[in-house]
This record gives C-alpha cells, sequence and structure tokens, in this order.
C-alpha cells in the first residue's frame, strides 16, 4: 500500500499546485503567465490522478467503498466545472479580443496599452486530452 499511499499523495499535491495556480489567475487575469502555469498545473494533475484512477481498479475492495465512489463522483464534477469554467473564461476572452479590434475601442485599446488576452487550452497533446478512466 505504499504506492497507493504515495500515488494519492501526489495527486493531493498536484491539485494544490492547481488551486494554487488558479487563484494567482484569479488575482492576474491580464497576466500570461499566471494562465500558462494554470494550464500547466491543470494538465500536470491528470497524470497522478489516473495512475490513482487505475490503482482503485486493482482492489474490488477500494470499488466497493462508499468514500471511493464520492470521491470519483467528486472527481467527475470537478472535472465538468472545471471545463465549463475554461469556455466561460474563453467566451470573456473572444468578446475583449473582438471588442478590441473594433472602432472606437481599438483607438483607446492602442492610446492605453491594451493588449489581447490569450485563452485557456485544455491540454497539448491527443494523449492528455484522453478522458481520466473512472472505475465504477
Amino acid at each position: 500500500m505504499r504506492t497507493s499511499a504515495r500515488r494519492f499523495e501526489a495527486v493531493i499535491a498536484a491539485r494544490q499546485r492547481a488551486c494554487d495556480a488558479s487563484e494567482v489567475a484569479k488575482r492576474r487575469p491580464h497576466d500570461a503567465n499566471a494562465l500558462v502555469a494554470l494550464e500547466a498545473a491543470e494538465t500536470a494533475l491528470a497524470s497522478p490522478l489516473g495512475r490513482l484512477m487505475a490503482l482503485v481498479e486493482q482492489y474490488p475492495a477500494l470499488q466497493a467503498n462508499d468514500t471511493v465512489h464520492r470521491l470519483i463522483e467528486e472527481l467527475r464534477t470537478t472535472e465538468n466545472r472545471i471545463a465549463f469554467a475554461r469556455q466561460a473564461f474563453n467566451d470573456r476572452v473572444t468578446g475583449y479580443n473582438i471588442e478590441l479590434e473594433s472602432f472606437p475601442a481599438s483607438l483607446v485599446a492602442t492610446l492605453f496599452g491594451f493588449r489581447r488576452a490569450n485563452m485557456l487550452r485544455a491540454t497539448a497533446s491527443a494523449q492528455e486530452r484522453q478522458p481520466v478512466p473512472v472505475a465504477l
């Protein structure tokens, strides 16, 4: 069970990094580096989470545990909330960027140094876009 404890700790650490990056991005929404760090933290969370789910699949006793079922449901819900929040953010960024290029807002934007905002990407590669396997 040492391996399982390490996997669980890796998930906790990755989740904490993602939460920290999210807070920084909320405080500094125009900081491109904060958004890149948030993307990296969310992507880094997928790997240990996938390994933890694989571990749960190996142990039938864990699959039958109510706490594990609640954890799996919470993970599904969290993934959906992240996807919806990312889409809402990207919709607002698109509107901002369009407004930035529209006349007369473009004159004001140029005068005050407003720049195009970056959109959040879900993942960088096709392998990372695969859903995390969830044992039932």
